[in-house]
């Protein structure tokens, strides 16, 4: 599993070309020629990149769930909708498709955001609210999600 590090500003261009940054360039530099799979994020307004092998990962669980299943088949759907495979071009840029840009309000100024084996890729202004909004409620999710130390209340 890769383990990402890292928030980087930059710019998308009119046609949604974005360069891809150096530090995570770096980190993936064993995955890059493999591609990435771009698509819409679960709860906030921002897109997901997957390099693909993590990608590959999490269509495993995907393909272990009962297609037979109404609520399976509107997740993977859903889940699913806009998925676009993207990839590095000659000057290290990626492509960010037009319908993914209007999804997360890409415009210009963007942030990649590491977030743990994936990037989230978000417009600058929303990811400023995010963060602000969330910093008010962390202390209390950092104690709910990670505060349980006792290893017999984990199971």
């Amino acid at each position: 599993m890769i383990n990402l590090i890292g928030t980087y500003e930059c710019k998308a261009d009119a046609k949604g070309r974005v360069m891809f940054s150096s530090a995570f360039k770096k980190q993936l530099s064993s995955v890059l020629d493999e591609g990435f799979v771009i698509k819409r994020a679960v709860f906030q307004s921002c897109l997901e990149l997957y390099p693909m092998k993590e990608w590959g990962l999490m269509m495993e669980k995907i393909n272990k769930l009962n297609k037979f299943k109404k609520k399976n088949n509107d997740f993977i759907r859903r889940f699913t909708a806009g998925v676009k495979i993207v990839e590095l071009d000659a000057s290290g840029r990626i492509l960010i498709p037009k319908d993914l840009c209007a999804f997360a309000g890409i415009e210009k100024q963007i942030v990649m955001s590491s977030s743990v084996n994936i990037i989230e890729i978000w417009d600058k202004d929303r990811y400023e609210k995010v963060i602000d909004a969330a910093a008010l409620d962390f202390a209390e999710l950092a104690e709910e999600v990670m505060g349980n130390t006792d290893e017999d209340e984990l199971s």
